[in-house]
């Protein structure tokens, strides 16, 4: 006999409290709008498809930056180092001007704004947009991709910033 689910949905406080033990990427989603550029961290970032080439971050609806993104025609995803979480701590921050020094960046093809020292670079067209819950759902056909910069990736733990530490193989054992 299967047990029902309950009819309502757990706490925000709850399901905030339990996501924060996974771990993720971070990533900086950029774009240029009417020459201005604007950007935001992202640590929902995914892979979608191999074919085609689709990426996948999710953005809340009432980000500020979210309508400079969606007006742009292209967007980067600028997928942080290790050493770069001031930098995911910057594009995540309200009120200041986010690609203002130290930020470091030039303009890239089709302009966009790409990041410095950062890992990788993708540069994508819009292909999809969902209203998912409180958050949009943006997914992206990748058209470049360049890997700079293959270092220890920023990964976003528990309400802060990290960097990964390898395993060594020969600490692997059999099935976990």
């Amino acid at each position: 006999m299967t047990d029902t689910l309950p009819g309502r949905p757990v706490t925000a406080e709850s399901f905030r409290r339990a996501l924060s033990v996974h771990a993720s990427g971070v990533v900086v989603i950029t774009a240029q709008s009417d020459g201005v550029p604007a950007g935001l961290t992202a640590t929902s970032f995914s892979s979608v498809s191999l074919e085609p080439p689709l990426v996948s971050f999710y953005v809340n609806r009432s980000s500020t930056t979210w309508p400079r993104l969606r007006a742009a025609d292209h967007f980067a995803v600028n997928i942080l180092a290790g050493d770069q979480a001031d930098l995911a701590a910057r594009f995540a921050s309200k009120g200041i001007d986010r690609f203002a020094a130290p930020t470091r960046w030039r303009t890239g093809p089709f302009g966009a704004p790409l990041l410095l020292d950062v890992s990788a670079h993708l540069i994508c067209l819009p292909y999809q947009t969902a209203e998912v819950g409180d958050h949009v759902l943006v997914v992206g056909l990748v058209t470049e991709a360049d890997v700079h910069n293959p270092s220890h990736p920023l990964l976003y733990h528990r309400g802060r910033f990290g960097r990964f530490l390898a395993v060594r193989d020969t600490q692997r054992g059999g099935d976990r």
